[in-house]
């Protein structure tokens, strides 16, 4: 697990390499990763964007950015969580991502940056 805090906003990551979805001998490596963002603020904060960065051991990188995550814009409310699944393929069995967050503070309406932590996507089998 990793976690990161910024901006009074708590990201922990999990990640899980996704065995019955990869096809190692296809170089096909699917990756799952559940985010936990706590918001230690005191004030109710929005996800609004999310912007990644993706790359693996072959030098193939990836951007993904846009609305939200899993299709929501969550309102975290001071000292509640919010926890999503989502996943990543790679062509190899190494890689690492991260990223930051868009938020916005409800009773300002200031916008502001969170920063996910850096963590790395190993299939089990390189860890041998």
């Amino acid at each position: 697990m990793n976690t990161i805090t910024s901006k009074g906003v708590e990201v922990t990551v999990e990640v899980f390499y996704q065995s019955e979805y990869s096809k190692p001998l296809s170089n096909e490596h699917m990756f799952a990763y559940r985010i936990t963002i706590v918001n230690l603020n005191a004030y109710s904060i929005q996800l609004l964007r999310r912007h990644w960065f993706i790359f693996d051991s072959l030098g193939e990188s990836k951007e993904v950015e846009g609305e939200g995550v899993i299709g929501q814009q969550p309102v975290i409310n001071p000292g509640e969580s919010y926890q999503y699944i989502s996943g990543s393929n790679l062509n190899s069995e190494l890689g690492k991502m991260w990223g930051h967050y868009k938020m916005i503070e409800l009773d300002k309406l200031e916008e502001f940056l969170v920063e996910i932590p850096s963590f790395d996507l190993i299939a089990p089998q390189k860890n041998n």
